[in-house]
């Protein structure tokens, strides 16, 4: 049998989602032939670490500069790309150009300008970008799909979204290069697109309407000194520095082995600090952000979103004509870290609760499980479709391409255009996604 043919370009924490199951449970069907990132300690490490935990032969590594020659060199049928957000779009479109089809990891880009230029290279070349939502993939969103889709409580007319991070993976955000709006696109774009999408596939609709507002509200040199707290800013970083130690928002790269491979061996060749102080100036996107969103279909969202809460997780209320959706998600924070999820809080547990109460009822309290496994049993699912060679029948429309991925992403770019200029975006001034559909399940 001939195997299906892999490349990666971005070698950071979020890769071994891809490269593992390639490397083991679909070893028989699929192949990485080559690894691709700035960093050749980032990307040899990941090497040496598929060699020892799978057994796989060798393979090239190529730097950054030299990602055209990999692909003509390896000639890959699909390119995993992972880099920064703000590289999605560049790495997308020479992929596409080769010939190769693409999984991105979310969001699929940062701003319209970038997603046009990937529709326009999907358009030209006939080729393909999966979008890896996995969030669609978990057990309790997976139900609320179902729900819906069955029409338990009639025709959506209202979502309520409350999404809180804590101050433990809230707060990473803000160490690393998504603290900066031009690399990220802000929590907007980088962690609500998540939540964006999530909406978009449970409704089953398209966003229309934009309005938001967000400002950077507890991180920052200024808030902490508002705070009295002017002794959190004074080090650039934490690691190697000993007058950080005792900061609860310190992070220590060489306290874990993977996070000091990946990150602090790779400093001298990668140029990037993973652990700089969230309380230093600079820092340029939201930590509190709300938005209201007007749906094609005349459904209506109001959305939020803060980075700085004693708990982590989310509460959703769906309002339709016949009956309401009550759903709720406990988190453990996380770190992922190259290999794992580094549990931050070891006492935390996961946990869930949906409710459903139609009109003149008494509400129902249905059962929810979560696994342990990757976002909350979401990573096995999307792996074995987006690896296996007959991967299961897909009833939930839960694969996404890349104008599902813009839905979501184009919300996030809108939101960040209204807080600039304080008035309602229409989604279709910044880019005319398929404007005769209503319907999330009409795009690819």
């Amino acid at each position: 049998m001939t195997k299906h043919k892999y490349a990666v370009v971005g070698t950071g924490g979020r890769i071994p989602m891809f490269i593992d199951p390639i490397a083991g449970l679909y070893r028989d069907t699929s192949e990485l032939v080559g690894l691709c990132d700035l960093s050749a300690t980032r990307r040899r490490w990941h090497l040496q670490r598929l060699i020892r935990e799978y057994g796989i032969d060798p393979i090239p590594d190529y730097a950054a500069e030299d990602f055209d020659a990999m692909l003509k060199e390896r000639r890959p049928d699909t390119v995993i790309v992972c880099v920064p957000d703000y590289l999605h779009h560049d790495y997308i479109v020479r992929s596409l150009e080769f010939g190769a089809n693409v999984i991105s990891e979310k969001p699929l880009t940062i701003d319209a300008e970038k997603f046009a230029d990937i529709d326009a290279a999907v358009r030209r070349t006939g080729r393909s970008v999966r979008t890896t939502f996995n969030y669609r993939w978990a057990p309790g969103a997976s139900q609320v799909r179902q729900l819906i889709a069955s029409g338990a409580i009639g025709t959506v007319k209202h979502v309520d979204f409350e999404y809180m991070l804590n101050t433990s993976h809230g707060a990473d955000y803000f160490r690393r290069w998504h603290s900066y709006k031009k690399f990220s696109g802000g929590l907007f774009v980088h962690k609500a697109t998540h939540h964006f999408d999530l909406i978009n596939w449970w409704i089953d609709a398209i966003p229309e309407t934009v309005f938001a507002m967000g400002d950077l509200v507890f991180y920052g040199k200024e808030n902490a000194v508002a705070r009295g707290q002017e002794a959190l800013t004074r080090y650039p970083r934490y690691t190697g520095v000993p007058e950080s130690e005792g900061d609860p928002f310190r992070m220590n790269l060489e306290g874990d082995p993977t996070l000091k491979a990946l990150y602090r061996d790779a400093e001298a060749d990668s140029g990037y600090l993973r652990d700089e102080n969230v309380f230093r100036d600079g820092i340029t996107i939201e930590d509190s952000m709300s938005a209201t969103v007007r749906y094609r279909t005349g459904a209506m969202l109001s959305y939020s979103l803060n980075a700085y809460c004693p708990c982590e997780g989310f509460r959703v209320s769906i309002s339709g004509d016949a009956g309401r959706l009550e759903y709720a998600e406990r988190h453990a924070a996380h770190i992922i870290t190259g290999d794992r999820e580094l549990k931050i809080e070891p006492n935390a547990s996961r946990g869930a609760s949906l409710r459903l109460q139609n009109l003149f009822s008494d509400p129902q309290e249905i059962p929810v499980h979560m696994p342990e496994s990757g976002h909350g049993g979401a990573d096995p699912l999307i792996q074995e479709q987006i690896f296996s060679a007959n991967p299961p029948p897909e009833h939930l429309g839960r694969n996404a391409g890349h104008e599902q991925g813009a839905a979501s992403l184009l919300v996030g770019a809108a939101a960040n255009h209204s807080i600039k200029t304080g008035t309602p975006v229409r989604i279709t001034d910044l880019f005319n996604l398929r404007p005769e559909c209503q319907r999330l399940s009409q795009l690819i």
